[in-house]
C-alpha cells in the first residue's frame, strides 16, 4: 500500500492528525502540511467552515467532501451537531442532493451500482466493494419512491448513504462494516430518461419475473458472503416494498424502513400520546390518509398492537379506516392493493356511500380519534377536517407525517389553533418550540431516525437471525416510555438532540426481546452492545 493510499482512503485517512511516527513509518513525511492536529482540533475547523456556508444544500455538499475524504472527522463533526445537521445530511436536503446527483457526481462513495446486465456477476461485485471489510448492514434502494419526491434510478444512492450515515452517527454502527446499496432497475421519469448526463440505465423500469429475479440474485450473493448480515430496504414501491419484505423475512435478519419503520415511529408517537391523555390504544379510531406503503404499514403495526392488547382481530380491524386519493377505501374497488383490501369497508355500513366518500366525509361518519396522514398532498388536513375530528374527541391524536416541508397535510401551529391547543401532534417534519395560549408546545418529530439505528444495533448486537413483530412492538414501547407527560406541551415524541441515548435503549429492549423468543443466544446486552460500538477517534494503523 503506497502512501497516497492510504491518503485517499477514507477508512485510513487522518489527514493532518497523523503523528510524526506515523508520518515516518507510513511514508507520509512531506506529503502533508508539517503541524500535527488533534481530532478535535479538526473538527473544530470544519464545523467553524461548515456554519460559514450560505445555503442548506451548500453544507450538506461540504459535509460530503469530508465524508469522502476522512470517515472518522465526518463522524466526529455529525455526532457533535447530529441535531443540527440531520436534515442537512439527510431529510429535507438529502432530496435536493438525488435531483442534483447525475449531473454534480464526483465520489462514489464506497457505494455499490447494480444493474439487470450484471445480475450473474453480483457476487463477484458485492466481494470487491467489501474488499477486506466485514460487512455487517447494507441499506439498499431501487430508487421508485424516494421520501416524497419519487422514482430517481441511480440518483436514489443518496438514500443509502444517507441511511447508514444516521447509523453510525445515532447507534455507533462501524462505518466500515456498512454497504450502500443501489439496484438499478430502470426509471420511469421522464427527465432522466432524457437527460444527456444522466448516469444510470436508460431504460424503463423492469417488472414482474425479471425484476424478482434480479432481486434474488442480490439477496442470494449478499447473503452467501456476509452470514452476520442485516439488510435495510429503503424506498421501494408500494407494488414491491411489503412483498419483498415478506418473501425475505422468514430467511434473513431484514427490515423495511417505509413499511417497519415508519410504522414504528408512529405507534411509538401514538402511544407517546396515548401516556399524555391517559387513554387506552383499544379505545381508539384510527383513520390514515395516504394508503400507500407507509399509510399499510402504519396501519398493520398499530392493528398489531391493539391485538397484543386484548382486541381479536376482528375487533382491532373494525376500527381501522383507510382513506386514499379516491376517498375512503371500499372493498368492490378493483385497483386496491394486497395491502390495503385487508382494510376495505363494506359500503353497507354507511348511508349514501354510492358515491366516492372523501377525508372530510368520512370524518364526519367515523369519528376518528386519530388521524394519520402519509399522503404527500399538502393542506389536506384542512380546518373544518380538523375541527370536526376535534368535536367529537377531547385529545385529537393528528400526525401530518408527509415530508418534506411543501408536502406536508397541516402545520403544526394551525393544528394548535384549530383545536386551542388540545391536539397531540407528530409531524414528519421538525419544528421549534411553539407558543399557543401560554403554553410552549414541544412538537414531536416523527423520525425514522429515531427507531431504525437502534432496531438495527440490538440485532446486530446479538447476532439476531430475525427480525420478529414483537422485537418490532419492544421498540416502539422503547422509544414511546420515553415521553414525559406531565409536562405542559408534552411533546408525543423524544427530541432528535437526546438521538445516540435513545438508540441504545431501543437496542436493548430489541435485543432482550430477541433472545426471548430464541433469536439470539444468550448474552450480556450491554456488553454486547458496547462490545461493537464505534466511536469516532482514530486508531493505529498497524500497515
Amino acid at each position: 500500500m503506497t502512501p497516497y493510499d492510504i491518503l485517499n482512503n477514507p477508512f485510513l485517512n487522518k489527514g493532518s492528525a497523523f503523528t510524526e511516527e506515523e508520518r515516518d513509518r507510513l511514508g507520509l513525511r512531506g506529503l502533508l502540511p508539517p503541524a500535527v492536529q488533534t481530532l478535535e482540533e479538526q473538527a473544530t475547523q470544519a464545523y467553524e467552515l461548515y456554519r460559514k456556508k450560505a445555503s442548506p444544500l451548500q453544507k450538506r455538499e461540504y459535509l460530503m467532501r469530508i465524508f469522502s475524504i476522512n470517515r472518522t472527522l465526518f463522524f466526529k463533526v455529525f455526532s457533535e451537531h447530529v441535531e443540527e445537521m440531520m436534515p442537512i445530511v439527510y431529510d429535507p436536503v438529502i432530496a435536493e442532493s438525488i435531483e442534483g446527483y447525475s449531473h454534480e457526481f464526483i465520489d462514489p462513495e464506497y457505494a455499490v451500482y447494480l444493474t439487470e446486465a450484471d445480475k450473474d456477476r453480483f457476487k463477484d461485485i458485492l466481494r470487491r466493494a467489501a474488499g477486506d471489510r466485514h460487512i455487517r448492514l447494507i441499506v439498499v434502494t431501487d430508487a421508485e419512491e424516494i421520501l416524497g419526491i419519487g422514482d430517481w434510478g441511480t440518483n436514489g444512492v443518496d438514500i443509502s448513504v444517507g441511511k447508514l450515515m444516521v447509523y453510525t452517527a445515532a447507534a455507533g454502527i462501524d462505518p466500515a462494516s456498512v454497504l450502500p446499496v443501489v439496484l438499478d432497475v430502470g426509471t420511469n421519469r421522464k427527465t432522466l430518461l432524457e437527460d444527456p448526463l444522466y448516469l444510470g440505465v436508460r431504460k424503463e423500469r423492469i417488472i414482474g419475473d425479471a425484476y424478482h429475479r434480479v432481486i434474488r440474485a442480490f439477496v442470494d450473493a449478499a447473503e452467501s458472503l456476509f452470514p452476520d448480515l442485516y439488510l435495510h430496504w429503503e424506498d421501494f414501491g408500494r407494488d414491491h416494498a411489503a412483498a419483498l419484505l415478506k418473501e425475505y423475512r422468514p430467511r434473513i435478519a431484514t427490515f423495511n424502513d417505509d413499511v417497519q419503520g415508519t410504522g414504528i415511529i408512529s405507534l411509538a408517537g401514538i402511544l407517546g400520546a396515548l401516556r399524555i391523555s391517559k387513554e387506552r390504544l383499544t379505545d381508539q379510531i384510527y383513520m390514515c390518509f395516504g394508503a400507500g406503503t407507509a399509510g399499510t404499514g402504519i396501519a398493520n403495526l398499530v392493528m398489531a398492537e391493539m391485538t397484543a392488547q386484548g382486541l381479536s382481530p376482528e375487533e382491532a380491524r373494525g376500527r381501522f379506516y383507510l382513506v386514499d386519493k379516491n376517498g375512503l377505501l371500499f372493498d368492490d374497488m378493483d385497483d386496491l392493493t394486497a395491502e390495503q383490501r385487508p382494510f376495505a369497508r363494506r359500503r353497507g355500513e354507511f348511508p349514501n356511500a354510492s358515491a366516492p366518500m372523501d377525508l372530510l366525509s368520512a370524518v364526519k361518519a367515523v369519528h376518528p380519534t386519530i388521524l394519520v396522514g402519509t399522503s404527500t398532498t399538502p393542506g389536506t388536513f384542512t380546518e373544518a377536517v380538523v375541527k370536526e375530528m376535534a368535536a367529537h374527541t377531547p385529545r385529537p391524536i393528528v400526525f401530518p407525517l408527509s415530508n418534506p416541508t411543501k408536502l406536508a397535510e397541516a402545520a403544526a401551529q394551525d393544528l394548535l389553533k384549530w383545536t386551542d391547543g388540545k391536539a397531540l401532534i407528530a409531524t414528519g417534519i421538525p419544528y421549534d418550540p411553539i407558543e399557543y395560549g401560554g403554553v410552549t408546545y414541544r412538537i414531536g418529530q416523527a423520525n425514522n431516525a429515531l427507531i431504525y439505528p437502534g432496531v438495527g444495533l440490538g440485532v446486530l448486537a446479538v447476532k439476531a437471525k430475525r427480525l420478529s413483530d414483537r422485537m418490532i412492538s419492544a421498540a416502539a414501547h422503547a422509544l414511546g416510555g420515553l415521553v414525559d407527560p406531565t409536562a405542559p406541551g408534552a411533546a408525543t415524541l423524544p427530541p432528535v438532540s437526546r438521538l445516540t441515548e435513545f438508540s441504545r435503549t431501543v437496542a436493548e429492549k430489541v435485543a432482550a426481546c430477541a433472545i426471548e423468543e430464541g433469536l439470539a443466544e444468550k448474552t450480556d446486552i450491554g456488553k454486547a452492545i458496547d462490545a461493537i460500538r464505534w466511536t469516532p477517534a482514530y486508531r493505529d494503523l498497524n500497515i
